[in-house]
């Protein structure tokens, strides 16, 4: 005879599903997988396909001509040895883009949307006005400030002269060109003011009275109330920010070309040169790859301190 003790102790095993319920799932994953098939495609061969093609070709000598040659790691070998000048450069002028536009951008975006989410006049218009930019291809944007910017005749220098200010050579000078581009970074910021903006828009309105309350200021509420409410929008719009900024190419391409004296050679528009004009696949398939890992591990830092900074309605911070 089994004793309480037993009885209490005895797991009854859960029933089996029936044939129906299971033949239900399998129905269900089939057509699941159907109606998601173009994107899984599409991943397989414009994402993960490259990524892999890309890794292979890294350890291969390849000129688009005859079939890849192993050399095993010495490409990636040349790169960090400092044998390919031009990547060095490149990765100079990225970072130095990078860490000075995406904290500048996100500061001038985010200021931009709590503009823009005050009560003025006209803030549907400049709400429009402010993400045009976005709407104009890049390629012509690029082109049309750089006929702006030119020293000689560009209507910026024509502007600032009329106040006294020597001509700058934005574009043709060593110690100009990055910061010049950095500024440009700012014409595109569109997309990012309008996340913030709807993200402002969500905050309770409740909490701001509740500031008014006792006593806080403007600068209490932003500070108390706007920054922890928006630090959710702000760690997305830095990741994306930091993902886009890496991989930089329209700008230097068009506006500069990698100079004056290579000051502009970003990693991208290193990509493409190595492989698009100097055929040289293996070389640009190594840096792709460790600019894909640079990107990573940017990312995976970013990820690693966003418990401690962004917070997140409901629930404890750091869980």
């Amino acid at each position: 005879m089994k004793t309480l003790a037993d009885a209490q102790h005895t797991i009854t095993p859960a029933p089996a599903p029936s044939e129906g319920i299971r033949k239900r799932k399998r129905t269900e994953l089939k057509y699941g997988l159907l109606f998601a098939s173009p994107v899984l495609l599409g991943y397989l061969a414009f994402v993960l396909g490259p990524l892999v093609i890309t890794f292979a070709l890294g350890f291969t000598e390849y000129s688009m001509v005859g079939t890849p040659k192993f050399v095993g790691l010495d490409n990636f070998t040349r790169l960090f040895t400092g044998k390919e000048p031009l990547f060095y450069d490149a990765v100079v002028s990225t970072f130095y883009y990078v860490m000075v536009s995406v904290p500048l951008g996100i500061g001038f975006s985010f200021v931009l949307a709590l503009l823009l989410n005050s009560k003025i006049k006209g803030r549907a218009f400049f709400r429009g006005l402010f993400y045009l930019p976005v709407i104009i291809p890049l390629a012509a944007s690029s082109v049309i400030w750089l006929w702006m910017l030119q020293p000689d005749f560009g209507v910026v220098n024509y502007v600032l002269g009329l106040f006294g200010v020597p001509k700058i050579p934005w574009l043709s000078s060593d110690s100009t060109v990055i910061p010049t581009l950095i500024l440009f970074s700012l014409w595109l910021t569109g997309n990012t003011m309008v996340i913030f903006l709807a993200g402002l828009q969500n905050i309770p309105s409740h909490l701001y009275e509740a500031i008014e309350v006792d006593g806080g200021n403007t600068l209490h509420k932003i500070w108390y109330i706007t920054l922890p409410m928006s630090s959710s929008i702000i760690f997305f719009n830095t990741v994306i920010g930091f993902v886009n900024a890496f991989q930089t190419f329209v700008q230097p391409a068009v506006m500069t070309q990698g100079g004056p004296n290579n000051a502009s050679y970003l990693i991208v528009y290193y990509l493409f040169k190595e492989g698009f004009q100097f055929t040289k696949f293996g070389t640009a398939s190594a840096a792709a790859f460790l600019l894909f890992l640079i990107i990573l591990l940017c990312t995976a830092v970013l990820f690693k301190f966003s418990d401690s900074l962004v917070y997140y309605e409901g629930q404890e911070r750091g869980k």
